[in-house]
């Protein structure tokens, strides 16, 4: 008998989630994120969080609203700059920040999915990002109290490469664009991000989704992620969908 993944909100859908988590959390910028289980973190409180996104929201939305409740410890990212208070805390000792380029940060994840401990990527080489000394975290006299690590370089056919581990987590947080009840998810255009690879790298995937379908109501070929890998579904609603940031161009510009 298939197990009931379906549950009725958010609230039901975090109920495992403990002070201290690891949590992956998809989304680039503020497209494709999961607007409803990150509110319903916020209202729970659940603190000490260790979040690996490619972003942190911004200060009213997003995973922007865990960072102003204090609730993340430490956030590994790749992008950072639309976030007054994620800049105040990190520079104020308050915040562990580990940064990754784009690419590794995908690929870091997608090893761990894949049970694949490390790899050897050009990106970074003779860079802080191999040679150590990034800062991390402050210290509140503004001196850096924990850099990056150096890392293992090695070189293959004459280039060489430096070692990158895999990315894992206790939790997956994503937002699908429609699941059937088994949990297959599919994703809309560029909101299917990094959350394919992040369901696969966690323990345990929590999904919420646009719209739920009965099994069978899904074309198998157009499932991106497999339900092999989702523990529980809920369906959200009233998305606001925001971006980051809107700019007007003058005329004439």
């Amino acid at each position: 008998m298939a197990q009931n993944k379906v549950v009725a909100d958010a609230a039901s859908a975090i109920a495992e989630i403990t002070d201290g988590a690891t949590l992956m959390v998809g989304g680039f910028g503020l497209c494709g994120i999961p607007e409803h289980l990150i509110a319903a973190l916020r209202a729970r409180g659940t603190k000490s969080l260790t979040v690996i996104s490619n972003n942190c929201g911004v200060d009213d939305f997003g995973l922007g609203i865990l960072l102003a409740n204090r609730q993340i410890k430490k956030m590994v990212s790749t992008y950072v700059g639309e976030n007054q208070a994620f800049e105040q805390q990190f520079l104020k000792g308050e915040l562990e920040v580990e940064l990754v380029p784009q690419g590794t940060f995908s690929e870091r994840i997608r090893a761990g999915g894949a049970g694949i401990p490390a790899f050897f990527t050009p990106t970074g080489v003779g860079t802080q990002v191999s040679e150590g000394g990034l800062p991390q975290l402050y210290a509140t006299d503004g001196t850096i109290k924990k850099g990056s690590p150096k890392k293992e370089t090695r070189e293959f056919d004459g280039r060489t490469y430096v070692m990158e581990r895999a990315l894992t987590a206790d939790f997956a947080l994503i937002k699908a664009w429609k699941a059937d009840e088994l949990g297959n998810l599919l994703f809309r255009r560029t909101a299917r991000n990094f959350s394919p690879m992040m369901a696969t790298a966690a323990r345990r995937t929590i999904v919420e989704v646009e719209e739920l379908v009965p099994t069978g109501m899904l074309d198998p070929d157009a499932v991106h992620t497999p339900c092999i890998y989702v523990d529980r579904i809920f369906v959200g609603s009233r998305y606001e969908k925001r971006i980051e940031q809107r700019t007007t161009r003058k005329r004439g510009a």
